[in-house]
């Protein structure tokens, strides 16, 4: 059946001894595999037994053992070569194919040519070139990048949206316009924003770092040190409190160093704590109008809580719209925000508050701060965006979001503009009382 010939197992006979004692040579070889299989063992069980970062790998087994070796002044990997060569019995044939392998000729390079070499040697210069590209550095700068650091580092397009809704709550009061006071007014109302931005920067950096949307600010980025940002905010703060407060009055410098201490203490450390940082931004952002109503008149009259409250509601559609797109970087940055934790809470929050708006609108004449146009001509633009808000509790995709967040940004200028043109003029006691007689005194 077989006709394998018997000198094919020459080489395993050869390993037997020949004297005959078979049985006895075989048991020692037994004997001592048996002690090295329990020696391996007994070091397995140790070796499992050891530390949970130490246990065994397959880096451990003979087979998938690695050497390093140095080639081309660089490290690789490759298995361990075999100490010699063996031979399967079964196929040690008599017969052996030569195979003849035709060497191809090398390509002659075209004339004009340069051909590198197989193994370029890299210079040392450029070695270290690169290692130290690869290190972390602080980036130097200018002295000429600083206005554009520090406009970042303020928030310059929010802190010019403050000092607009300021503007506003001065311009809208019941008072001739004074524009010294409202100069200072507006210059207290930037310096005390800015000082909150850094200050917000300042202890959010290990997280910015963690978000696409921050992760290019300026103290991320080691553009300037933590000292140099803290320094900015006090040459900020300190000044435009002060400007607020004996510039303007003492009820508007208060106003400003509350917002400071809101912004920096209350709703900074309440973004990773609880969703009840949405409602304290939403403070934060309704004291400036506030601030602008008390420069002009140095008191809290309810024509200022309204144009308060218009910023209040106004701010949840704005910023659950804009959250809502950006609940991934939210979630990275460890930040507790109603998108990300309770997204339906989210979508109820801005349909409600941009239904709000309505009724705000109004108790503008009932307060008597506007007339009764107002409510008329606001109409449309709140119901529409109380649309887009109805739309985005319903559905709650980023397209809807981003529509509801983009139509904010002209629906806050539209209805302050339009409160301002609907604004009623209020004639002082005395000037009315004078105004009858004076025809009779020119009689």
């Amino acid at each position: 059946m077989y006709k394998t010939p018997c000198s094919r197992l020459t080489g395993v006979w050869k390993c037997l001894p020949r004297d005959g004692l078979v049985g006895v040579s075989v048991q020692q070889k037994l004997i001592a595999n048996a002690a090295r299989s329990h020696m391996s063992a007994r070091s397995l069980i140790q070796l499992c037994r050891k530390n949970q970062a130490e246990w065994i790998t397959f880096q451990h087994l003979c087979f998938l053992k690695r050497q390093y070796v140095k080639s081309s002044s660089g490290l690789c990997q490759r298995a361990r070569p075999k100490q010699e060569h063996v031979a399967s019995v079964l196929d040690d044939r008599d017969d052996s194919v030569v195979s003849q392998v035709q060497q191809i000729p090398a390509l002659k390079p075209e004339p004009g040519t340069v051909v590198p070499p197989c193994n370029p040697v890299e210079p040392e210069a450029a070695r270290a070139a690169r290692l130290e590209a690869r290190q972390w550095k602080e980036l130097k700068v200018e002295y000429s990048d600083l206005p554009g650091i520090y406009a970042r580092l303020s928030k310059l397009k929010l802190t010019a949206l403050v000092v607009t809704t300021a503007a506003a709550g001065y311009a809208m009061a019941p008072v001739p316009f004074d524009p010294v006071t409202f100069l200072m007014a507006s210059v207290g109302t930037g310096l005390a924003s800015c000082t909150a931005n850094s200050i917000n920067q300042y202890f959010e950096v290990p997280f910015d770092s963690n978000m696409n949307r921050t992760k290019n600010r300026p103290l991320v980025r080691g553009q300037i040190s933590p000292l140099h940002a803290v320094s900015f905010a006090l040459a900020c703060g300190i000044p435009g409190v002060t400007l607020l407060t004996l510039g303007v009055n003492p009820l508007t410098g208060f106003l400003g160093a509350l917002n400071i201490f809101l912004y920096t203490c209350c709703y900074t450390p309440l973004k990773r704590l609880s969703i009840t940082n949405t409602w304290a931004g939403a403070v934060v952002g309704a004291i400036p109008p506030v601030m602008g109503w008390t420069a002009a008149t140095g008191a809290l009259d309810p024509g200022a809580l309204l144009l308060g409250g218009f910023l209040f509601s106004w701010q949840f559609p704005h910023f659950n719209a804009l959250s809502w797109n950006l609940r991934e970087d939210y979630s990275r940055g460890g930040y507790r925000m109603m998108s990300v934790t309770h997204p339906g809470l989210c979508k109820r929050v801005a349909l409600r508050h941009s239904v709000g708006l309505i009724g705000l609108s109004a108790l503008g004449p009932v307060l008597d701060v506007t007339t009764w146009t107002f409510p008329l001509v606001s109409l449309p633009i709140n119901l529409y965006i109380s649309y887009l808000a109805f739309r985005f509790y319903r559905y709650g995709d980023r397209q809807n979001a981003r529509k509801l967040f983009f139509c904010s940004l002209w629906h806050l200028p539209m209805l302050l503009l339009l409160a301002l043109t609907c604004k009623k003029n209020r004639v002082p006691q005395d000037e009315a009382a004078v105004s009858p007689s004076m025809p009779s005194l020119a009689l």
